[in-house]
């Protein structure tokens, strides 16, 4: 057994900076270029780490996912430190390794915590078994803004469902690594949606709306926390002592090591709140950040010379040393390079990703029951757009060590699925979605147009297709490096002639699906009241194509739900579901004058092929004591000919209280399958966690006396009223 308080006593100053210190790791293809972004020399970058290992002087890297380049890693280190300290390897795996689920948003949109769970669960024994023991994720940063670029990564608005997901998404990762939630707090607030920008939160927001998710992935035993970049209310993040000491260890208790982001401590130079690195390194430390993620030159390395505390170095330094002795580092460090083979190859992991896209997708318009599909009745389809045979496109964001060769596109899975006739033509440009990006380097993009690619002929090409087929599907959205980190938008329209292709489409005549493949909600004002059908697929993964087909032609039917509210425009933003009410009611529908002030489409959102009817909720007393919890039980009945699944949504109302309360606040979700012709009763407990919130007037946590209305229902927008329930 490994004793840490030994190792500690024999340690050098330099060694213990070492343990506190992870570097990036990269060896990208001959050829590549410096990143000045990123302050990375590629070719000098390696060998300044590698010396850093021969001196017993790294306690961690990221970014290397091949089993024998770690093996080979972790043999340096251990040779390089005279204590025979192990490296522990991160990286992101944000939704899959080798197998990639749907992005993150998309899982939201399962609000189904088991297969959430379960795809985090086959990331992180991918993870593992190349090597890799911790994970940058979830990022669990309620994201109101749809502007920001990394709301692809989190769960959308809701402070109730982001914990859910939270908490589900930690219990994958840690069966088999260690989970790092962030970036702790407040990240998803960036002023104007732009990435990096400060975020101003009061009190009430952060105790109620944006530490809910990292609360309850804490309490799932995440075994890291990653702090953010941005100034919250004046003060770095990163260097934030009210942050990762007083909220995250002594007011939850959280007993893991905490993470910077990459380089979010050199930054705080930047941030003008350090005067050098030293100082930089020692304010981080001193506010709780155990270890440095570090591109290069990293400022822990100058805590030797700094007037940081000894015991506080060794405090840091004992989370990390804990954390490996937790994996068990000191007794297996290597990694069986064959085991790994053949996880990477486990069809299961596969056939998990299918069922997610499956659950993922949400059915956003159906006019005449256009979908499913009848293939029977069927000839001839036209499948449209560059995005429906862009297999990078279909991986979505954040993903690295992906296999392009077994994605499976819109186009394959539905000539995989359709025995007539399909044909495609791409209609636009691919050429027009790429931009810079620092993050090219590292996932590449999807080739470029053919030489001599005709856009006007290509799209006149797609047009005639469209008119030939008995039924055409469009494949709309971002291209995947349009979304994500360092990829905010000030716009949500389509990109290029996207629109256009689109409504060329319709006039023909011929009936028409469109399929967004998206992470954000765009603007599709024109597309939902002429498109007959409209599911929103996100970036479904390794099988997203496979699963999309079984959605079309009703092997399954769409079950997922909006994790977020979708605004019409640009100019609705922010736009959220649980907002108080400080006006009339009549003035609620008066914001703008040039638009209307609902939402395209509300919160919770997500119709199906099943055809469900709400019956009367029933509360099982009227009235319920402080401490007390209440049952509330609601009858859905499937009138549909077919089975299908159903997400039943609680939400409360307080009437009044020592605070203005949210119009209405989710508190509880069941995924059900309701049987064809068949009638089930869903329950739902409402207890005192329920009913209590953070008010800012007495900065407590309360639980007033007050009447609450019950509402159950398929959305915000479709409500079975209960009886009030008063609290006394």
């Amino acid at each position: 057994m490994t004793n840490v308080d030994e190792l500690l006593a024999r340690m050098s100053p330099a060694e213990k900076a070492g343990q506190l210190t992870q570097y990036f790791y990269f060896r990208l293809p001959a050829g590549a270029e410096a990143e000045p972004a990123l302050g990375l020399d590629v070719a000098e970058q390696p060998r300044a780490v590698e010396a850093a290992l021969g001196r017993g002087e790294a306690g961690s890297l990221l970014f290397v996912t091949d089993p024998a380049e770690i093996n080979r890693l972790q043999r340096l280190a251990l040779a390089g430190n005279p204590h025979g300290i192990p490296l522990l390897f991160g990286f992101d795996v944000i939704h899959g390794l080798r197998t990639i689920f749907p992005v993150p948003i998309a899982m939201a949109a399962s609000w189904d915590p088991e297969i959430i769970e379960r795809g985090q669960a086959v990331a992180a024994r991918e993870a593992r078994a190349v090597g890799i023991h911790w994970a940058f994720a979830p990022m669990v940063d309620i994201a109101r803004d749809p502007r920001w670029g990394r709301i692809v990564e989190g769960a959308g608005e809701d402070p109730y469902l982001g914990a859910v997901v939270a908490a589900a998404q930690v219990r994958g990762f840690q069966q088999h690594i260690i989970a790092g939630p962030k970036h702790f707090g407040g990240y998803g607030a960036a002023l104007g949606g732009r990435d990096y920008d400060e975020v101003n939160l009061s009190d009430h927001e952060l105790w109620n709306v944006y530490f809910p998710p990292f609360r309850a992935a804490i309490e799932a035993g995440a075994g890291n926390v990653m702090t953010a970049y941005m100034d919250l209310n004046g003060i770095p993040a990163t260097a934030s002592h009210w942050l990762f000491t007083e909220v995250l260890r002594d007011a939850w208790g959280f007993d893991g090591f905490v993470v910077s982001d990459a380089n979010a401590v050199r930054n705080l130079v930047v941030h003008g709140f350090a005067r050098d690195l030293t100082e930089a390194g020692e304010r981080a430390l001193t506010a709780g950040v155990d270890m440095e993620m570090a591109i290069a030159d990293p400022a822990y390395a100058r805590l030797p010379e700094s007037q940081a505390a000894p015991e506080v170095i060794d405090a840091r330094v004992r989370k990390v040393l804990e954390a490996k002795v937790r994996l068990g580092l000191f007794d297996d460090p290597y990694v069986d390079e064959e085991r790994a083979r053949a996880v990477l190859a486990d069809p299961a992991h596969r056939e998990a990703a299918r069922e997610a896209a499956r659950r993922s997708a949400v059915l956003l318009r159906n006019e005449r029951d256009l979908l499913p599909l009848d293939a029977g009745s069927l000839s001839s389809i036209a499948v449209l757009g560059p995005l429906a045979d862009s297999k990078r496109d279909t991986l979505g964001p954040w993903v690295f060590d992906f296999d392009l060769d077994e994605t499976v596109t819109v186009l394959d899975g539905i000539r995989a699925s359709f025995e007539g006739r399909v044909d495609y033509a791409p209609g636009i440009p691919v050429g027009q979605r790429t931009f810079p990006s620092m993050f090219d380097m590292f996932g590449g993009n999807a080739p470029a147009d053919p030489p001599g690619f005709d856009a006007e002929a290509e799209f006149a090409r797609a047009i005639a297709t469209a008119a030939a087929a008995d039924v055409a599907v469009v494949v709309v959205g971002e291209w995947q490096n349009m979304i994500g980190e360092a990829a905010s938008r000030s716009s949500l329209e389509l990109p290029g002639r996207q629109l256009e292709l689109l409504q060329a489409v319709v006039a023909t005549g011929t009936p028409t699906v469109a399929l967004v493949m998206n992470g954000r909600p765009l603007d599709l004002r024109w597309a939902a009241a002429n498109v007959p059908a409209i599911l929103d697929i996100w970036y479904p993964g390794t099988q997203g194509g496979a699963a999309v087909a079984d959605l079309l032609f009703g092997e399954v039917s769409p079950s997922g739900k909006l994790p977020f509210t979708w605004p019409r425009t640009v100019g609705q933003i922010p736009m959220i579901s649980s907002h108080t009410i400080s006006h009339e009611p009549d003035n609620q529908a008066r914001r703008y004058w040039d638009e209307e002030s609902t939402p395209l489409f509300p919160f919770g959102h997500g119709l199906s092929y099943g055809k469900f009817g709400y019956g009367e909720l029933t509360v099982d007393r009227p009235v319920v004591g402080r401490e007390g919890t209440v049952s509330v039980s609601v009858e859905v009945t499937n009138d549909a000919d077919r089975a299908a699944a159903e997400v039943v949504q609680l939400y409360l109302h307080q009437r009044h209280g020592t605070a203005s309360r949210p119009v209405r606040e989710l508190k509880g979700f069941r995924r059900v399958v309701v049987p064809a012709r068949s009638t089930l009763v869903v329950e739902f407990p409402i207890g005192p966690e329920h009913r209590r919130y953070w008010n800012a007037a007495v900065r407590d946590w309360v639980l007033d006396a007050a009447v609450f209305d019950v509402t159950v229902g398929g959305s915000t927008a479709s409500f079975e009223v209960g009886p009030p329930m008063s609290e006394g």
